[in-house]
């Protein structure tokens, strides 16, 4: 475990200069996203930007996820879907060859983000007030409302390995989602109160090779909104975490590398997260498994579904308890 200094950003900052490289005064983190992340085309990088986005929403029947991605020379994008009762998964995918026909806007919050394969399409239409989620499949159809209350306040972090490597992340957490489902012919409310969205919005220049962990709780507890945020792997030894505490929408950036332990021969044993602003246990009902392998690119993902105790502590130093929210925690392998 180690604490590192981070600078918060409050004003409106480019992430990267006219030739690529990262710009020194993006590095930190804020409450809200604020950083204007035009990835220059060419200049020997091709290959190398990473744009996406990717929304995760729990309901009490259900989980779903989309995702829209960029990786220059192919576009990935999925629509997933768990029955939380049955246990039982639905998966679309399509890879695009050269990333053809994927609309992601420059910047979190600049225009829509449209996407279109053999066999789904996905349409995200956000703002500061929320987003509207369309997607469809032979099998699925999904129309959410994702509602951002006033004064909410997201983790946004700039993660630097290089002057010519790193990543804008923005993770937004605890937000109130409602709408429908169609599963197989069979419509099934999203209930607004007991259903929450996650986003995870990326755009960076990444290496070859990474490993990352990621772990996000969120649900009502003694009547607060909480959510929890914690990353490790990738951030190591940057200078930079994802970590954080939220309570009632206002964000406890958490500075220090988390030790993460997990058996990576059962992935759905239990969980432990610590450090010395968290003490976190992970009980999974469900592992998510996916593998792809085409070469050049490389992707092992195990992503356990299931639900968080322990604590983390507050900028003022008091543990705030997490029993009992719901979310996840991976760990994912990456060559792209």
């Amino acid at each position: 475990m180690s604490n590192v200094i981070e600078r918060e950003i409050v004003a409106a900052v480019d992430l990267c200069r006219p030739d690529g490289t990262l710009n020194p005064a993006a590095i930190g983190w804020s409450r809200k996203p604020l950083l204007r992340t035009r990835l220059p085309r060419g200049l020997g990088a091709w290959g190398r930007n990473k744009r996406w986005e990717y929304w995760g929403i729990t309901t009490p029947t259900h989980v779903v996820a989309l995702t829209v991605s960029s990786l220059d020379y192919a576009a990935v994008h999925q629509v997933w879907v768990l029955d939380r009762v049955r246990r039982t998964a639905i998966d679309e995918v399509a890879i695009v060859p050269f990333a053809a026909g994927v609309e992601l806007p420059e910047s979190l919050g600049d225009g829509p983000t449209r996407a279109r394969g053999r066999r789904l399409s996905i349409a995200i239409d956000a703002d500061e007030r929320g987003a509207v989620l369309a997607a469809r499949t032979p099998r699925i159809a999904v129309d959410l409302r994702i509602d951002r209350p006033p004064g909410h306040e997201c983790l946004a972090v700039v993660v630097p390995w290089s002057a010519r490597r790193y990543q804008y992340t923005v993770k937004d957490l605890a937000l109130p989602a409602s709408g429908r489902l169609v599963i197989d012919g069979e419509a099934i409310t999203v209930p607004a109160g007991d259903s929450w969205a996650v986003l995870d919005h990326g755009r960076g220049r990444w290496p070859y090779a990474m490993t990352w962990n990621w772990g996000a709780g969120f649900g009502r507890i003694a009547g607060q909104i909480i959510g929890l945020q914690v990353g490790g792997k990738w951030t190591d030894g940057t200078g930079s975490t994802e970590n954080a505490l939220f309570v009632a929408g206002r964000a406890h950036k958490i500075g220090e590398e988390l030790v993460w332990d997990y058996d990576r021969r059962e992935f759905t044993a239990p969980w432990r997260i610590r450090g010395e602003r968290a003490d976190l246990s992970f009980e999974p009902y469900y592992e998510r498994a996916a593998r792809t392998d085409l070469g050049l690119l490389f992707n092992e993902t195990h992503q356990c579904f299931g639900r968080w105790t322990g604590w983390a502590a507050d900028d003022r130093g008091q543990r705030v308890r997490v029993d009992g929210l719901e979310g996840w925690a991976e760990e994912v392998r990456n060559r792209w």
